[in-house]
């Protein structure tokens, strides 16, 4: 069983910054890529940021130079460092674990809403 467990998400500011953290149950380095995706209401989830297991990363358009994925294989964690957010970037921001053979786990989503 793989669980991953997302933190950090909260309300702030147009032009604050978060940084939400994902704790997997196994280590990180096994898996083939690491990401975070958002969902809106009413919206479809979608990729914000990815790193492969080399530590190659991709973002979306939207969150290029604004947001940083990152990870710590020895505490097994992935970050996402969220900076000058803006209300469109309201949404659930989940954590996902894809390994070589193409299995995808999920963790239960943070909140992040940004708004004055």
């Amino acid at each position: 069983q793989v669980q991953l467990v997302e933190s950090g998400g909260g309300l702030v500011q147009p032009g604050g910054s978060l940084r939400v953290s994902c704790v997997v149950s196994r280590t990180i380095f096994t898996f083939y890529a690491m990401g975070w995706y958002r969902q809106a209401p009413g919206k479809q989830r979608e990729l914000v940021a990815g790193i492969s297991s080399g530590g190659n990363t991709n973002y979306a358009d939207s969150v290029k130079g604004r947001f940083t994925i990152s990870r710590d294989n020895v505490k097994n964690t992935v970050y996402l460092q969220m900076n000058r957010l803006k209300p469109e970037d309201t949404a659930g921001y989940y954590c996902n674990a894809e390994n070589w053979k193409g299995d995808a786990y999920w963790g239960q989503g943070t909140q992040v809403t940004v708004s004055s």
